[in-house]
């Protein structure tokens, strides 16, 4: 039994690993194209999103946007990347 409580540490490495194969690494929107109401730069415009690029652990990743909008962070698989 006090063999066993030696390994109790491979928990938490193992946790992570299979978390990561499951969901993803995360990743952080870097840029994105869009429509706008003829004000581009303006803070307060509409804007619909076309295109998202997204950075991370795994690289670049570009999606296109879902409903119009880019989310801040999403999760992406490495046998994802584009």
């Amino acid at each position: 039994m006090k063999i066993a409580a030696l390994f109790l540490w491979m928990i938490a490495p193992l946790g992570f690993w299979g978390a990561v194969t499951y969901w993803g690494t995360p990743h952080v929107v870097w840029s994105y194209t869009f429509h706008s109401s003829g004000n581009g730069y303006g803070v307060t415009a509409k804007r619909y999103y076309i295109n998202c690029t997204y950075i991370g652990w795994t690289g670049k990743h570009v999606t296109s946007a879902q409903q119009g909008r880019c989310l801040w962070i999403r999760l992406f698989k490495p046998e994802e990347n584009q």
